[in-house]
């Protein structure tokens, strides 16, 4: 569903000005980032930088990847134990975040 259409020209330096509607609908203001997701069928999305419902791209094939996998093998899913938290902190000690 559609909720709103806009159009803006693309200059000779490949800018263009985001519509004033669009700007509101998106709680855009100056200085905010945008993000363009492309589809693999030529739409574009445009939406605020961090907004809420933002997802990272790869995240929802490979959730999809994830539940099938545990619902054709459930006995390959194991509890994270002590022991794996130990091993995990093992690999890590001494790394120092900046």
């Amino acid at each position: 569903m559609t909720v709103l259409e806009a159009e803006s020209t693309l200059t000779a330096r490949y800018q263009t000005t985001i519509p004033d509607a669009v700007r509101k609908v998106l709680g855009l203001h100056k200085h905010d980032r945008v993000v363009y997701r492309v589809s693999d069928s030529g739409e574009v999305h445009l939406a605020r930088a961090g907004a809420a419902g933002a997802e990272d791209p790869a995240l929802a094939p490979f959730l999809a990847l994830l539940d099938a996998r545990m619902m054709q093998t459930p006995a390959s899913i194991l509890p994270y134990t002590n022991a794996d938290a130990a091993d995990d902190l093992a690999l890590v000690k001494g790394v120092v975040l900046e």
